[in-house]
């Protein structure tokens, strides 16, 4: 996130981490500026940061992809390829010992 677009009281995401907070302080460090989480009080890059809003979108579209992959998974045990596979099985264990 750029540096002029962050502000206190922002709520933002470290994605790395999943960490989210509002923005407590801003501070310069060399040539990095970085800002503490109110969640954490540690200081995190604001160049590595994203809005809030942004991470709930992702993460509403992560939960649409797992649906369909189970619904995917679902289909494929349901199917006859699958069943006969499992019926040539004598579903024993052979891990030595």
């Amino acid at each position: 996130m750029p540096a002029d677009e962050i502000a206190l009281g922002m709520r933002v995401r470290y994605p790395r981490t999943g960490t989210t907070g509002a923005v407590v302080r801003i501070e310069q460090v060399g040539a990095d500026l970085f800002a503490e989480l109110d969640s954490t009080h540690l200081l995190y890059r604001t160049d590595l940061l994203i809005p809030a809003e942004q991470a709930k979108a992702a993460a509403k579209s992560q939960k649409e992809d797992v649906k369909e992959i189970i619904q995917r998974e679902r289909e494929f045990a349901a199917g006859s390829e699958f069943q006969d596979a499992l019926k040539n099985i004598d579903q024993s264990c052979e891990g030595g010992g």
